[in-house]
């Protein structure tokens, strides 16, 4: 490869040339047990960014799938967790409903409440607006079913999300596994 390619790629790595682009793209796939893994990338370099990808998925016993395989499984939705301790029952229910959101439900010490991405912004202000902290606010892609995995797929699907989420290039990570809590504490 010739000095002055080398060089360009430098600074334009380093952002002294223009011509950097970043574009959003999605890539699907399967992981230990079937588990279905949908992600949002913004990369630099589609061909270099699905090429690690598909290095992460062989090495954990996964497979990337082509676009839409499993995107059909997850539900674009407002997520909010609330402590129990930070609201009652009740006042939290009422208040998330009068402003859109569509279910709340338990686990554990947490309420966790779901909207649609469009009435997000309205239940995060009424939950600010009655001083109701919250764990965790996003919009995320909630699945639609949960693939419980057991032993040596549940440590490889937790190997497989952590390098995937340690990814430079990759935003968000989705999947529709459920673990018991007996196999995080494993290795």
């Amino acid at each position: 490869m010739p000095s002055e390619n080398i060089k360009r790629a430098i600074m334009r790595g380093t952002g002294e040339l223009p011509g950097v682009s970043y574009e959003d793209v999605n890539y699907e796939g399967y992981g230990p047990g079937g588990a279905a893994i949908f992600m949002e990338v913004l990369t630099d370099n589609r061909n270099r960014t699905v090429a690690e990808i598909r290095h992460i998925f062989s090495k954990n016993n996964g497979n990337l799938g082509e676009t839409g395989c499993v995107g059909w499984m997850f539900d674009r939705k407002g997520y909010f967790v609330i402590e129990k301790s930070a609201a009652g029952e009740e006042k939290l229910l009422e208040t998330v409903l009068s402003a859109g959101a569509e279910d709340m439900r338990e686990d554990g010490d947490n309420f966790e409440v779901i909207s649609t991405p469009d009435s997000f912004e309205t239940v995060r202000a009424s939950l600010e607006s009655e001083n109701i902290p919250t764990i965790a606010a996003e919009v995320s892609m909630m699945p639609q079913n949960y693939v419980k995995l057991e032993g040596k797929n549940a440590q490889t699907m937790l190997k497989l999300m952590e390098a995937l989420e340690d990814h430079e290039d990759i935003q968000n990570v989705w999947s529709n596994f459920d673990v018991d809590e007996s196999e995080l504490g494993e290795d």
